[in-house]
């Protein structure tokens, strides 16, 4: 049996990746209660499904995108809807 060897573009495509691994973000586990009505933890849960992603992932996504400013939502009976402010990079 014969072993090819990598041509140098392919040791250094995957040199990028495993450096790139190592700089994610990391990421922490946390356990919490929320309080949802049916209604919207079902709907949490079909989203997810069309996404092919975990009901977990979902509510971690929203979560994300109203820190980020990208989510507007209506607090309490007013109509107008709060934008939360962009998060400026560190």
């Amino acid at each position: 049996m014969k072993f090819l060897t990598p041509s140098k573009k392919v040791i250094e495509a995957i040199q990028a990746t495993t450096d790139n691994t190592f700089k994610k973000d990391i990421r922490m586990t946390i356990r919490m209660t929320i309080r949802l009505y049916d209604h919207d933890y079902n709907g949490i849960q079909k989203q997810a499904m069309e996404m092919g992603i975990s009901y977990q992932m979902r509510i971690s996504s929203i979560i994300h995108r109203s820190i980020e400013g990208g989510l507007s939502i209506t607090i309490g009976w007013q109509r107008s809807a709060y934008t939360f402010p962009k998060q400026e990079a560190s």
